[in-house]
């Protein structure tokens, strides 16, 4: 791994205008001795891209090369790497390092890691090298960070998996998804038209469509849904009072959520769970509103390998899959305009197009 190593990558120079990209060249951060060099092939376009090039998320770090749903082929690795060798099929998520000592990282809750690095628009600590994305022709990250891709699954089917469907995945199955369960997943976009499909994969007897979108109400139902809820009818609520188990929001407008009428809808000490991560502040409420049914709001953050591992297995045993729209990687500014103004069905993939 040269340390005269450098990459090119599609980045945002102003976040006044976010859509449009400028190729870059840029240098990853020093080598480590378990770092995976990735010769990127795929890189899915998320909400999150979206809400850190606009400054939604705060101002971020410039020039930015975003992307954290990446698929492609081990280039080079690092000497005390055990898990790979060059020529896997692999991918990466939302985040590439952490310290990997504390109790959070030995429990497989490496992803609240304090000292955590994101994929991109975040500065390592050690080096002070500012992490770029995979709207990009390569990426290094930590052999941890690191997650084989099946081989009966294509390289660009996965890359949406390690963020988004990852992202439901976690929630689902720390919360209880399964036979037995009644499940309702808020919004049927990149995140949600994951979730509906693991819910199904993970056997829960009803999958419920919350979703604004009355138009949806085909998909939801390929998709695996049960029943399908259009949110805009009035009292939409009141036939599945105290019903749910669980309810995984993965709306990502705040106004758009009915929170009250959807906590009335879980049973006695069901979950509420926040995946989506709006820019503005969700609907308020009072405490007496949980009260009837002892109900739990709360939110999840990405997942664990041991959780992208466990994923990965049963989206190639059920044929989980995303819905997407391929795209050459220098329509990157297409595809996050896509996604800011609803348009996508339900993931853009960026093919790589970059000649390094």
């Amino acid at each position: 791994m040269s340390s005269d190593l450098q990459w090119k990558g599609y980045a945002v120079e102003d976040t006044k205008n976010w859509d449009q990209f400028k190729v870059i060249d840029f240098k990853p951060k020093p080598a480590g001795d378990y770092d995976v060099d990735i010769k990127i092939a795929f890189c899915g376009v998320c909400g999150s891209d979206v809400h850190t090039i606009t400054g939604g998320w705060g101002e971020p770090h410039l020039p930015l090369i975003p992307g954290h749903e990446i698929a492609g082929m081990v280039a080079t690795v690092g000497p005390k790497v055990t898990a790979f060798k060059v020529g896997d099929r692999v991918g990466v998520g939302a985040m590439i390092c952490s310290c990997m000592k504390c109790k959070l990282c030995k429990e497989d809750n490496e992803q609240y890691c304090p000292e955590s690095v994101w994929t991109y628009n975040a500065i390592y600590p050690d080096s002070r090298t500012l992490s770029q994305g995979g709207y990009a022709t390569a990426i290094r990250a930590h052999e941890r960070f690191v997650f084989p891709v099946p081989e009966n699954m294509k390289l660009e089917d996965a890359a949406p998996m390690f963020c988004g469907g990852l992202t439901v995945f976690s929630p689902l199955v720390r919360n209880g998804a399964g036979p037995g369960k009644r499940v309702g997943i808020v919004g049927l976009g990149g995140l949600g038209h994951f979730a509906v499909q693991f819910a199904k994969a993970l056997g829960c007897d009803e999958v419920v469509l919350f979703t604004h979108s009355d138009h949806k109400k085909d998909d939801a139902k390929k998709l695996g849904a049960t029943g399908f809820v259009p949110t805009g009818e009035k009292d939409f609520e009141r036939p599945l009072l105290g019903s749910l188990d669980l309810i995984v929001c993965t709306a990502d407008v705040a106004s758009g959520i009915p929170l009250k009428e959807l906590l009335s809808t879980l049973a006695i000490n069901g979950r509420f769970v926040m995946v989506g991560l709006p820019d503005e502040e969700l609907p308020s409420m009072i405490a007496k509103e949980v009260f009837s049914n002892g109900c739990f709001f709360g939110a999840s953050k990405i997942g664990s390998k041991k959780e992208v591992l466990e994923m990965m297995k049963l989206a190639s045993e059920k044929g989980v899959k995303p819905w997407t729209e391929l795209l050459p990687m220098k329509e990157c500014g297409k595809a996050v305009k896509g996604v800011k103004e609803g348009r996508v069905k339900y993931r853009y993939v960026l093919k790589q197009d970059i000649d390094s």
